[in-house]
């Protein structure tokens, strides 16, 4: 199938409550919405969040990357000829991960409609349904106590807990949020960067000395510093995920070199897709690395296109696919059922979704 446009349009959704991080406050989803269209009219959809903090990538840039760069190097392609299409989109420019993987999950949305198969099913078929965890947002101890049982009563079965903006009082956070939702809910650690490596060994090691029983920490140092990343994993007995570490595959194959992290959150918007995203999935089965699936603050749009990816993948064996839970609109028709922490496949062709809400394409 011939690939005849790609249009590109604006998606506007309120959060039910502010995202809060040590790196940003968002209160408002503003996103990029791409559409593919084949020469016999089938479209596949993408999104692209403009995550300056952490891809670099503004709403400006996206639309400049998609419009100037990637629209005229692949229209005009064969997307039977799928390996061709990716190599180009990810050849035409250097980082703007972003925009490629609207347009990467866009075209695999359109190729498995092509193949009448829902895209899980294309990608490995190695489950139908999982489980992903919820975030728990930055705030007053009080209120992030409040916000984690509040989770626990939706049904959610594990929590990502940001932290890392008031050093060791993450410590008594932590603890008041185990405290209060007991022994059997799963606590995740997510410092988004906000420790050196000193203070994320003395944390979790404090952490761990209060026996709060942590399921891992996210990406406690910055990202480029990969050898503070490799001595706090050397340095606790808590699994360390590599999340802002790990944008690309070549970034996989050197934490997994060095055993700088025990696991791998794998994002599409940092892998510039699902092409790559496979890569490194194969690279971690290859030697026995677990992954996680994450998220920026996305909709359903490329959230469903991650648990596509989840879906499809054996090594994927966690999920941060929260997005969809934390908007405050109703779900979108079609594709994977976001059921609070349970996100079922279906059966519908490509990526699923239908109705997309997103207004002026052009």
């Amino acid at each position: 199938m011939r690939i005849v446009d790609i249009q590109v349009g604006e998606l506007s959704l309120p959060l039910a409550h502010p995202f809060k991080t040590a790196l940003r406050t968002v209160e408002r989803l503003e996103d990029i919405v791409v559409r593919v269209v084949g020469e016999d009219g089938s479209t596949g959809y993408g999104e692209a969040p403009p995550t300056a903090v952490i891809t670099g990538d503004t709403k400006g840039s996206i639309l400049c990357a998609i419009q100037d760069f990637i629209k005229p190097a692949i229209v005009g392609m064969d997307l039977d000829d799928l390996p061709a299409v990716m190599e180009k989109l990810n050849g035409c420019m250097v980082h703007n991960t972003t925009p490629k993987a609207a347009v990467d999950m866009a075209l695999y949305d359109l190729w498995a409609k092509s193949q009448g198969k829902p895209l899980y099913q294309l990608l490995g078929n190695a489950k139908t349904s999982f489980e992903t965890d919820i975030t728990i947002s930055v705030n007053p101890t009080e209120e992030m106590v409040r916000d984690s049982l509040e989770a626990v009563e939706r049904g959610f079965h594990t929590l990502k807990v940001k932290v890392g903006k008031e050093g060791t009082a993450d410590v008594d956070r932590m603890a008041a949020i185990r405290q209060a939702v007991g022994p059997g809910v799963k606590l995740r650690v997510d410092a988004n960067q906000g420790w050196t490596a000193q203070q994320s060994v003395t944390i979790i090691k404090a952490m761990e000395d209060k026996g709060l029983d942590i399921e891992l920490v996210e990406q406690p140092v910055p990202a480029l510093d990969v050898d503070g990343l490799k001595l706090v994993t050397s340095q606790v007995d808590t699994p360390i995920l590599a999340d802002e570490a790990v944008f690309s595959p070549r970034d996989a194959a050197n934490i997994i070199a060095t055993h700088a992290a025990d696991y791998i959150n794998i994002k599409l918007m940092k892998t510039g897709g699902i092409w790559n995203a496979l890569k490194i999935c194969e690279m971690a089965k290859q030697n026995g690395v677990k992954c996680m699936i994450g998220c920026m603050l996305e909709s359903q749009v490329s959230v469903a296109a991650a648990a596509h990816l989840c879906a499809g993948q054996e090594v994927i064996t966690m999920a941060d696919l929260d997005g969809p839970s934390l908007c405050a609109t109703p779900p979108m028709p079609g594709g994977p059922r976001f059921e609070e922490a349970v996100i079922s496949m279906t059966s519908d062709p490509g990526v699923g979704l239908r109705d997309i809400p997103c207004d002026n394409w052009h």
